[in-house]
């Protein structure tokens, strides 16, 4: 079963610092092989480790990619399309493009669980293909 990680379970899990590291570690543990990422995840996270953690840990992210640990989702203009929709839907939020990636990749590869610590947006969310989304942790 796929599960998508937004941003902030990976820079947790990279953090020790992070009051919820020990959880998001476990939830890339315990779903090795079945983490996927909408491509625009990948440089907010990759940018946010490094500002926090370094250049070490931002290629140690960047290494979960290049082994196939975690499979990166491209965009397509329909999924654009949805981001805007999205967006202009949920603008009281404030739900930005990347995470608006996260639910229009979710609902186009039909996955309902969402690896994130950001469970206000992500509740409010009504998906097409789900009544809710499962997040974790």
């Amino acid at each position: 079963m796929a599960i998508i990680v937004d941003t902030g379970v990976f820079v947790s899990a990279a953090d020790s610092s992070e009051p919820r590291h020990g959880a998001c570690g476990q939830v890339l543990e315990n779903h090795a092989g079945e983490l996927v990422v909408p491509a625009p995840v990948v440089p907010e996270t990759a940018w946010m480790i490094e500002s926090r953690l370094g250049p070490a840990a931002e290629a140690a992210f960047l290494r979960l990619v290049t082994t196939g640990e975690v499979q990166v989702i491209d965009l397509d203009l329909p999924v654009y399309q949805r981001c805007i929709e999205l967006i202009e839907t949920y603008s009281d939020l404030g739900l930005g493009f990347v995470d608006a990636s996260v639910v229009a990749v979710a609902e186009r590869e039909r996955i309902t669980t969402i690896a994130t610590l950001n469970h206000r947006d992500f509740m409010v969310v009504r998906p097409y293909h789900c009544r809710a989304f499962e997040l974790l942790p």
